[in-house]
């Protein structure tokens, strides 16, 4: 594997706004270091390559020095052969090992060679426009006379009357090349050890860098869950203002929601009991007039008593912590509307996963399933068929949910009708007792919670309500 070399240019990382802190600061990591290391690589291999390069041209100057020499030697004009020049492979057929004199001056242009050429002839690197270093010599890369890779260094000699001479001395580079090629390999391994020893010490880092946060993150979900009503243990110093913070945002939301509660009673009462004093006053005058007045104080007193409930709901749905078991909540229900219908000899099943809990609070579940039950049970022939279990989370990062299923064996309700069933006030059936407000209370609790109700046909023959509702986790 050969390194090449490269261009960099500072870029900003694609990092998708939805990936988590650990992910991002692990894919930075890996980045930057993974650049790091090619770079580093590259370079160390462009030195090692260079440094290569230089020994083999060292090597090859003392041949060349050695002809040089051997040339402006005084002797007679049948100069000896220089011959091997130590190196035996000068002396083998077409070996890569080469050395040529060419004269250049006077018309002569005899030409000397190794052995090792076998009749062949070097280029020249001035033809290639290679230009001349110091003392005039040259250095780059040929074809040889079998088509191999040469390293060749020349320069040209001028003794004066004894000519100017063209000195070539070349060498295959396969032995370089193939030490280059084993350098760049084991850099390449090192480096690869070296990135998976970084990748797990970014891990490391980051597990234990995140911890902090991991544990706020937790002592967080504790509070959601109703364990915990306050973030609680030691923090970094960088993580523990924000610890503080959560914990007096969480004491403000209580404190907002216990003055909500405490003005929605004391408004209960400044109008429940005005209204209850008209509606006895009403009904110890009997007449048209004192009907009339006793039925819309009642229905004021039901409207009241909706909002009020409304307003009560809506402040308790904000509170952080809240969690109430659903098991023992939907047992007691049942055993209040088994003796509630007894008489009707209505059968009221249960079918509820253990360990559900639902993120509000208790007094809120009895009121909505409460009314689907009591709703299920006015209608029903038989049986009321209750079951209760978690939905599959949609995505990641959802919110989870429970599902309130109630069947009845009752005659039903039409598709157009289901609608206006849940509207405020709406009763499609006068015989039956209630005052309208049982199923769209359901809706609007469910709402404020995040929920909510959906009516449907029943399995059984009758009515389905459907009640989603938030889980603590």
């Amino acid at each position: 594997m050969k390194f090449r070399a490269m261009k960099f240019r500072a870029m900003r990382l694609p990092l998708p706004r939805k990936w988590a802190i650990a992910t991002r600061l692990f894919f930075s990591a890996a980045v930057l270091s993974s650049a790091i290391l090619l770079t580093s690589g590259i370079v160390l291999s462009t030195l090692y390559r260079t440094t290569a390069e230089s020994r083999f041209d060292d090597r090859l100057g003392v041949y060349l020095r050695e002809l040089v020499a051997d040339i402006a030697a005084p002797s007679d004009e049948n100069r000896a052969d220089p011959g091997e020049l130590g190196e035996p492979q000068f002396g083998l057929a077409l070996s890569g090992w080469y050395w040529q004199v060419t004269r250049l001056d006077g018309g002569h242009h005899d030409i000397r060679s190794s052995k090792s050429l076998f009749a062949a002839r070097l280029p020249k690197l001035s033809d290639q426009n290679i230009p001349a270093g110091l003392g005039g010599t040259r250095k780059g890369y040929v074809k040889g006379p079998d088509e191999r890779n040469l390293r060749m260094v020349e320069r040209i000699i001028d003794l004066g009357d004894q000519g100017i001479y063209l000195v070539q001395v070349a060498a295959t580079t396969e032995s370089m090349d193939s030490d280059i090629a084993h350098f760049e390999f084991e850099l390449m391994i090192t480096f690869a050890v070296l990135a998976a020893a970084l990748v797990g010490s970014s891990v490391l880092q980051l597990h234990y860098g995140l911890l902090p946060l991991r544990r706020l993150k937790d002592a967080a979900a504790a509070i959601r869950r109703g364990e915990r009503e306050v973030i609680e243990g030691t923090f970094a110093a960088d993580i523990a203002p924000l610890a503080g913070e959560l914990n007096l945002l969480i004491a403000a939301n209580r404190e907002v929601v216990a003055r909500a509660r405490n003005e929605v009673g004391n408004l209960a009462h400044a109008l429940k009991t005005p209204l209850s004093v008209i509606i006895n006053e009403a009904n110890e005058d009997p007449g048209s007039f004192s009907e009339k007045v006793s039925e819309q104080a009642a229905l004021m007193r039901d409207q009241v008593t909706y909002y009020l409930d409304r307003a009560r709901v809506a402040a308790r749905a904000g509170v952080l912590g809240e969690a109430t078991e659903i098991a023992p909540v939907t047992a007691a229900l049942v055993h209040v509307f088994d003796k509630i219908y007894r008489d009707r000899a209505i059968t009221f099943s249960v079918k509820v996963v253990e360990g559900l809990r639902f993120q509000g609070e208790r007094q809120d579940l009895e009121e909505m399933v409460g009314n689907l039950v009591d709703n299920a049970g006015k209608w029903a022939r038989h049986g009321v068929m209750i079951s209760i279990e978690p939905i599959a989370a949609t995505g990641p990062g959802a919110r989870p949910f429970f599902r309130v299923t109630i069947d009845d064996d009752g005659n039903g309700l039409a598709p157009e009708l289901r609608e206006a069933a849940m509207r405020r006030g709406r009763r499609l059936d006068e015989t039956r007792p209630g005052s309208g407000l049982g199923l769209s209370i359901v809706v609007d609790l469910a709402a404020l919670y995040g929920g909510a109700l959906k009516l449907d046909a029943s399995p059984m023959g009758g009515l389905r309500a459907e009640l989603q509702l938030p889980v603590a986790a």
